[in-house]
Protein backbone atom coordinates (compact mmCIF):
# COMPACT_ATOMS: atom_id res chain seq x y z
CA UNK A 1 0.00 0.00 0.00
CA UNK A 2 1.02 3.59 -0.57
CA UNK A 3 1.11 5.90 2.47
CA UNK A 4 -0.68 9.27 2.57
CA UNK A 5 2.48 11.33 2.00
CA UNK A 6 3.38 9.27 -1.08
CA UNK A 7 -0.17 9.59 -2.43
CA UNK A 8 -0.02 13.37 -1.99
CA UNK A 9 3.39 13.57 -3.69
CA UNK A 10 2.22 11.29 -6.50
CA UNK A 11 -0.95 13.29 -7.07
CA UNK A 12 1.18 16.40 -7.66
CA UNK A 13 3.13 14.73 -10.49
CA UNK A 14 1.44 15.39 -13.84
CA UNK A 15 0.20 12.28 -15.63
CA UNK A 16 1.35 11.76 -19.20
CA UNK A 17 -0.99 11.57 -22.16
CA UNK A 18 1.08 10.48 -25.15
CA UNK A 19 1.59 6.74 -25.55
CA UNK A 20 4.90 6.70 -27.39
CA UNK A 21 8.35 5.21 -27.00
CA UNK A 22 11.71 5.93 -28.62
CA UNK A 23 10.79 3.98 -31.76
CA UNK A 24 7.73 6.19 -32.34
CA UNK A 25 9.59 8.88 -34.24
CA UNK A 26 6.53 11.11 -34.75
CA UNK A 27 5.13 11.02 -31.21
CA UNK A 28 8.29 10.50 -29.11
CA UNK A 29 9.18 14.24 -29.07
CA UNK A 30 5.75 15.02 -27.58
CA UNK A 31 6.11 12.25 -24.99
CA UNK A 32 9.57 13.54 -24.14
CA UNK A 33 8.16 17.05 -23.55
CA UNK A 34 5.57 15.57 -21.20
CA UNK A 35 8.30 13.60 -19.40
CA UNK A 36 10.46 16.68 -18.88
CA UNK A 37 7.48 18.75 -17.70
CA UNK A 38 6.54 16.02 -15.23
CA UNK A 39 10.13 15.71 -13.97
CA UNK A 40 10.48 19.46 -13.51
CA UNK A 41 7.25 19.55 -11.50
CA UNK A 42 8.30 16.55 -9.39
CA UNK A 43 11.71 18.02 -8.56
CA UNK A 44 10.17 21.45 -7.89
CA UNK A 45 7.62 19.87 -5.52
CA UNK A 46 10.40 18.00 -3.72
CA UNK A 47 12.41 21.18 -3.25
CA UNK A 48 9.38 23.03 -1.89
CA UNK A 49 8.81 20.16 0.57
CA UNK A 50 12.49 20.20 1.60
CA UNK A 51 12.85 16.73 0.09
CA UNK A 52 15.40 17.38 -2.64
CA UNK A 53 17.15 14.06 -3.38
CA UNK A 54 18.11 13.85 -7.03
CA UNK A 55 19.40 15.51 -10.18
CA UNK A 56 18.76 13.95 -13.57
CA UNK A 57 19.35 14.71 -17.25
CA UNK A 58 19.21 12.85 -20.52
CA UNK A 59 21.02 12.53 -23.79
CA UNK A 60 19.67 14.59 -26.71
CA UNK A 61 17.30 11.81 -27.83
CA UNK A 62 15.88 11.27 -24.35
CA UNK A 63 16.73 7.57 -24.48
CA UNK A 64 19.54 7.50 -21.89
CA UNK A 65 19.15 9.17 -18.50
CA UNK A 66 21.77 9.77 -15.82
CA UNK A 67 22.35 11.85 -12.74
CA UNK A 68 22.84 11.69 -9.00
CA UNK A 69 20.63 10.69 -6.13
CA UNK A 70 21.37 10.96 -2.45
CA UNK A 71 20.23 9.85 0.95
CA UNK A 72 20.87 11.73 4.19
CA UNK A 73 21.38 9.85 7.44
CA UNK A 74 22.85 11.19 10.68
CA UNK A 75 23.43 14.56 9.00
CA UNK A 76 25.62 12.94 6.35
CA UNK A 77 24.85 12.97 2.64
CA UNK A 78 25.46 9.68 0.81
CA UNK A 79 25.52 10.39 -2.93
CA UNK A 80 25.27 7.90 -5.80
CA UNK A 81 25.36 7.99 -9.60
CA UNK A 82 22.17 6.73 -11.23
CA UNK A 83 21.46 5.75 -14.81
CA UNK A 84 18.88 4.05 -16.99
CA UNK A 85 17.89 3.58 -20.59
CA UNK A 86 14.36 3.95 -21.90
CA UNK A 87 13.24 0.47 -23.05
CA UNK A 88 12.16 0.10 -26.67
CA UNK A 89 8.76 -1.04 -25.37
CA UNK A 90 8.35 2.09 -23.23
CA UNK A 91 5.92 3.23 -21.82
CA UNK A 92 4.46 -0.29 -21.50
CA UNK A 93 7.71 -1.35 -19.81
CA UNK A 94 9.22 0.65 -16.95
CA UNK A 95 12.87 1.72 -17.14
CA UNK A 96 15.35 -0.34 -15.11
CA UNK A 97 17.03 2.19 -12.81
CA UNK A 98 20.64 1.39 -11.90
CA UNK A 99 23.08 2.57 -9.26
CA UNK A 100 26.21 0.87 -10.63
CA UNK A 101 28.49 1.54 -7.64
CA UNK A 102 26.17 -0.53 -5.42
CA UNK A 103 26.25 -3.56 -7.73
CA UNK A 104 26.54 -6.72 -5.66
CA UNK A 105 26.15 -4.98 -2.31
CA UNK A 106 22.51 -5.89 -1.67
CA UNK A 107 20.24 -8.79 -2.58
CA UNK A 108 17.65 -6.30 -3.82
CA UNK A 109 19.63 -5.53 -6.94
CA UNK A 110 20.28 -7.19 -10.28
CA UNK A 111 23.49 -7.43 -12.26
CA UNK A 112 24.82 -4.07 -13.31
CA UNK A 113 23.42 -2.31 -10.25
CA UNK A 114 19.80 -2.36 -11.42
CA UNK A 115 17.53 -1.94 -8.43
CA UNK A 116 14.90 -4.61 -7.79
CA UNK A 117 11.41 -3.25 -8.39
CA UNK A 118 9.58 -6.39 -9.49
CA UNK A 119 7.45 -7.13 -6.42
CA UNK A 120 5.82 -3.79 -5.75
CA UNK A 121 6.55 -1.27 -8.46
CA UNK A 122 6.23 -3.13 -11.76
CA UNK A 123 2.60 -4.22 -11.20
CA UNK A 124 1.74 -0.62 -10.31
CA UNK A 125 3.49 0.63 -13.46
CA UNK A 126 1.65 -1.94 -15.60
CA UNK A 127 -1.74 -0.78 -14.24
CA UNK A 128 -0.92 2.87 -14.90
CA UNK A 129 0.99 2.78 -18.21
CA UNK A 130 1.11 4.96 -20.27
CA UNK A 131 0.05 7.64 -17.75
CA UNK A 132 3.13 7.02 -15.60
CA UNK A 133 6.50 8.35 -16.68
CA UNK A 134 10.05 8.75 -15.46
CA UNK A 135 9.06 11.00 -12.53
CA UNK A 136 6.62 8.36 -11.33
CA UNK A 137 9.32 5.70 -11.62
CA UNK A 138 11.65 7.78 -9.49
CA UNK A 139 8.95 8.63 -6.93
CA UNK A 140 7.55 5.11 -6.56
CA UNK A 141 10.63 3.06 -7.44
CA UNK A 142 13.97 4.65 -6.69
CA UNK A 143 12.86 6.85 -3.77
CA UNK A 144 11.39 4.03 -1.65
CA UNK A 145 14.26 1.70 -2.62
CA UNK A 146 16.81 4.23 -1.36
CA UNK A 147 14.81 4.79 1.84
CA UNK A 148 14.88 1.07 2.65
CA UNK A 149 18.19 -0.15 1.27
CA UNK A 150 20.65 2.67 1.97
CA UNK A 151 20.12 2.81 5.77
CA UNK A 152 20.60 -0.96 5.89
CA UNK A 153 23.78 -0.77 3.81
CA UNK A 154 25.10 2.04 6.04
CA UNK A 155 24.26 0.16 9.26
CA UNK A 156 25.98 -3.00 7.99
CA UNK A 157 29.06 -0.95 7.04
CA UNK A 158 28.73 -1.78 3.34
CA UNK A 159 28.37 1.88 2.40
CA UNK A 160 30.57 4.41 4.14
CA UNK A 161 30.41 8.18 4.03
CA UNK A 162 33.22 9.93 2.17
CA UNK A 163 34.36 11.63 5.40
CA UNK A 164 34.56 8.36 7.37
CA UNK A 165 37.03 6.42 5.23
CA UNK A 166 40.09 7.45 3.30
CA UNK A 167 41.52 5.65 0.30
CA UNK A 168 38.49 3.65 -0.78
CA UNK A 169 35.42 4.34 -2.91
CA UNK A 170 32.69 5.80 -0.72
CA UNK A 171 29.25 7.26 -1.30
CA UNK A 172 29.67 10.77 -2.61
CA UNK A 173 33.14 10.26 -4.08
CA UNK A 174 33.90 11.16 -7.64
CA UNK A 175 35.85 8.45 -9.40
CA UNK A 176 39.04 9.74 -11.01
Amino acid sequence: MVDAATKKSLAAIPLLKTKAGPRDKDEWPQRLKEEVTSLIKYIQNNKEADNDWLRIQSNKEGTRWFGKCWYIQDYKKYEFELEFDIPVTYPSTAPEIAIPELDGKTAKMYRGGKICLTEHFKPLWARNAPKFGIAHGLALGLGPWLAVEIPDLINRGVVKHKDDVEGSIKAGDEQQ
